[in-house]
């Protein structure tokens, strides 16, 4: 079990260094939305328009079809052999080539009504509508690009490589914000440039992972068969997984829903906090999740329980390491950090007092966020697929019902606030239902929560006073980020932390 942290630690350390490079690009990215089109109607209307593919890409890619497929091709692997596990990946590539070929045409056909349900509050600003439509229709197809390449990330992390998937989402961004320079602003309606950047972008995050598939061994023949049995177990276990994983991005979307009926900017602020949020959480949560499937489901299917509660026990207890600190410095540095990134060209002063209290709002809920990566795809690995679902269900429900109250209160801060605690009740009934079903996870063994929170504690204080104490959103950023990440270092490695000795015995290795 120890040999398997360690590889862990490696993993997440590659993936995360991936992660964090695209996660930088993303921000860069929306600079450049931020710098060309602030918080504006237009900025709305690709918010709104964006959000439809990319809910269905986390219904059908990156959540939903990773977690389904990865334990089938490993069990296939482990119990068969590689070539029988390639033939099931050929097969569901064509299977979800027609299916999402299907569900493009329809939804390109229907967009004026999908935005219709999406944003309704739009109608009310003329023009709004009419561009997200036609923003919608431009980057439908985006959906089946990204779903073919987390599909054969799928088959690469089960192979356990890592890199290359980790890049890719980089590559998209550098498509964005290449589009930004390149494209919008030889266009009448410049905004239109940026959906043809993530058509771009999804079509080279698909295109940098096939020469790592085919040095693998894959071989692509156009072959569909819905009757193969890894196939029927990867579609039984998608269908109720697309809605189990989609329930953030579905709490996000209700939250579009709400803010559409708010002032104008009210959705860009929430999109560009929570795209903020983006880099703690791919970084930290979707790098130990991606990292942790294979692993739980490798001893799933050699019927090792005990390895599956001490892998999920370590990664929980690394992702607390790593989110709590982030979480503190989000909350406390908001302002200086949403300003030293967004405020250039049409982005003002209040946008970034408007954005930084809706990334406060949203940053309770990051170490949520992350542990739903790592907790759900459990679920399917051990053949559950009704639990999470249902879970998902309520807890949209809990959404929405909080969504109405606290934004009568605190308009758009609500919605971000009800985002977070909803995640937070998804993640703690997970949690206690895992611990039924496959018994109680060690988490206290090796464990340093308390002296997380102490550390984390402390750093919050310096933080807070170098943010009150200096001028310029670049000085309190750098040194709070600085002054502050020592501080929770030394003491972390004071008071005997595990998986901060584990995490710079790695980084010493390296070096």
């Amino acid at each position: 079990m120890e040999n398997n942290q360690k590889k862990i630690v490696k993993s997440v350390g590659i993936v995360s260094g991936a992660t964090m490079l695209s996660r930088i690009l993303g921000l860069v990215r929306e600079q450049v939305f931020a710098f060309m089109f602030g918080a504006s109607a237009v900025n709305d209307a690709f918010v709104a328009a964006f959000r439809i593919p990319n809910l269905l890409r986390d219904m059908f890619a990156e959540g939903a079809l990773a977690s389904a497929f990865v334990p089938v091709f490993t069990d296939v692997m482990k119990k068969r052999s590689l070539q029988d596990a390639f033939r099931v990946a050929n097969l569901t590539i064509n299977a979800l080539l027609l299916i999402l070929s299907v569900i493009t045409i329809l939804g390109i056909i229907f967009t004026p009504a999908i935005v219709g349900v999406i944003a309704p509050g739009f109608a009310e600003v003329e023009g709004k509508t009419q561009l997200t439509i036609t923003l919608t229709r431009i980057m439908f197809p985006f959906l089946i690009l990204v779903s073919l390449a987390a599909l054969i990330m799928g088959v690469l992390n089960s192979l356990h490589h890592f890199a290359t998937p980790a890049l890719a989402p980089a590559i998209f961004n550098v498509c964005m914000i290449g589009a930004g320079f390149l494209i919008c602003p030889f266009l009448k309606e410049p905004i239109i440039g940026m959906a043809i950047g993530a058509l771009l972008g999804g079509l080279f995050q698909l295109l940098i992972q096939l020469p790592a598939l085919i040095k693998a061994g894959f071989r692509y023949i156009p072959r569909i068969n819905f009757r193969d049995e890894g196939v029927v177990r990867i579609i039984k276990l998608m269908a109720p997984a697309s809605i189990g994983l989609a329930a953030v991005q579905i709490n996000i979307l209700i939250n579009t829903l709400l803010a559409s009926f708010l002032s104008n900017g009210s959705v860009s602020y929430l999109n560009y906090s929570f795209r903020l949020m983006y880099l703690p959480l791919g970084v930290f949560g979707v790098a130990i999740g991606t990292v942790s499937l294979p692993t739980v489901a490798a001893c799933v299917s050699k019927g090792d329980m005990d390895g599956v509660k001490k892998t999920i026990a370590f990664c929980l207890n690394l992702l607390f390491l790593l989110t709590i600190p982030s979480t503190i410095g989000l909350i406390v540095l908001s302002e200086p950090i949403i300003g030293l990134i967004y405020e250039h060209g049409k982005f003002y002063k209040q946008d970034t007092i408007a954005t930084a209290n809706a990334l406060i709002c949203y940053a309770f809920g990051l170490f949520p966020y992350a542990s739903l990566k790592i907790l759900v795809p459990v679920f399917y690995s051990l053949k559950d697929v009704r639990t999470p679902v249902k879970v998902s269900i309520i807890c949209v429900g809990i959404n929405i019902i909080l969504n109405l109250v606290l934004m009568r209160f605190m308009a758009h801060m609500g919605l971000a606030l009800a985002t977070s605690i909803a995640a937070g009740i998804n993640m703690a009934s997970l949690f206690f239902i895992l611990r039924k079903r496959i018994g109680k996870c060690p988490l206290k063994e090796g464990s340093s929560y308390l002296q997380v929170l102490i550390a984390s504690g402390v750093m919050a204080l310096v933080c807070w006073y170098i943010n009150k104490s200096l001028d310029g959103y670049a000085a309190r950023v750098g040194l709070g980020i600085l002054a502050g990440g020592v501080t929770f270092l030394v003491l972390c490695k004071l008071l005997k932390v595990k998986e901060i000795e584990m995490l710079l015995k790695r980084v010493s290795v390296r070096k």
